[in-house]
């Protein structure tokens, strides 16, 4: 029997059962993260101001629907505080360790074909073993603003 060699490592080349090689992150992705990590580096002083001017920045139709849910979240929970998250529009609770409750993200940001709405763990939506976090958004009508502000009521009771 021939012994077992210590120290020996090996090599990382697939990330799942399934045997797929992890090709790398999207540029997509990788903006995200040195957007987020910008975040955590700048002062946390003008949150609102930095919301709208990223909400300023978005294409149509994701700029009017970003406004649109800006409005909704200041007038359904105004204990919330809007900052950048991962480069998007977010809405966290007041506090130290001001944890996102729910989020925006466009369209544009990873290329897909609707934006989302979305709701993080500190969200109190919990409704028996399973619940949706995360909308996918093509338009707002009334009754898509209604139902946003019952859930951002909802999340931060």
């Amino acid at each position: 029997m021939k012994p077992a060699q210590k120290g020996a490592q090996k090599s990382a080349k697939t990330t799942s059962a399934t045997g797929r090689k992890f090709k790398g992150f999207t540029e997509e992705e990788h903006g995200a993260m040195r957007e987020r990590v910008q975040e955590l580096r700048a002062d946390k002083g003008d949150g609102e101001g930095a919301v709208l001017a990223k909400i300023a920045q978005m294409q149509e139709p994701d700029r009017t629907m970003g406004k649109r849910l800006h409005a909704i979240i200041k007038e359904s929970a105004p204990a919330l505080s809007p900052r950048l998250w991962y480069g998007m529009p977010a809405y966290a609770k007041d506090g130290k360790d001001g944890k996102v409750v729910c989020f925006f993200q466009t369209a544009q940001k990873f290329k897909t074909r609707y934006a989302t709405f979305g709701f993080s763990d500190k969200a109190n939506l919990d409704e028996g073993a399973m619940w949706p976090t995360t909308f996918a958004l093509k338009a707002l009508t009334a009754a898509e603003e209604a139902r946003i502000a019952t859930l951002v009521k909802k999340a931060v009771s």
